[in-house]
């Protein structure tokens, strides 16, 4: 099984700096944790109890 891996914090900023320059209105949360990848990682507090 593939582990994934959270993004750097300069990859996220790196992105956002060009989601800027292209001055749009920034995209939504849901959106960003797709691009980055984040929906793949599950965080200890979404798990089920």
């Amino acid at each position: 099984m593939t582990k994934h891996k959270q993004p750097t914090k300069e990859s996220v900023r790196t992105w956002l700096r060009t989601e800027i320059a292209q001055r749009r209105p920034p995209p939504d949360p849901a959106q960003i944790r797709r691009e980055l990848g984040w929906e793949l990682v599950r965080m200890p507090s979404e798990r089920k109890r």
